[in-house]
């Protein structure tokens, strides 16, 4: 029997999420010892090939402002699938299911549909009614 796939916790992926922790632990703990400790500390442990301390500011920041650009891009790309108010699909599509005359029980729920834009228009807008 094939097993299913399933959000289910298993040995596998604790052991891949316990991984993943120690690592990104490490590699934060790596982060903060190059970003805060002075560069004649690291020269005098031996360590003397390590990036600019500028890209301890800038690659966060850069990181943040793509995020905040990717929701301004992605409410772009709405405005821009998004139909112009004078197209007839904003109103309505061709699975719209409107009401036919047949008649009902009286103790009968009626069917979902949908209202015509004349009829909603008429409700909204007529002052005889």
């Amino acid at each position: 029997m094939a097993q299913e796939h399933s959000p289910s916790p298993t040995p596998q992926r604790a052991i891949y999420g316990f991984a993943l922790y120690i690592a990104s632990s490490g590699l934060f703990g790596l982060f903060v010892v190059w970003a805060y400790i002075p560069d004649s500390w690291l020269h005098w442990m031996g360590l003397t090939y390590w990036p600019q301390k500028y890209w301890a500011v800038a690659l966060p920041t850069y990181f943040c402002v793509v995020i905040l650009l990717s929701y301004v891009a992605y409410m772009g790309l709405i405005f821009l699938q998004t139909s112009p108010l004078c197209d007839m699909s904003t109103i309505t599509d061709s699975q719209a299911i409107y009401a036919d005359d047949s008649p009902l029980h009286p103790d009968a729920i009626p069917p979902l549909r949908d209202l015509h834009i004349s009829d909603v228009n008429k409700k909204l807008y007529d002052k005889d009614l």
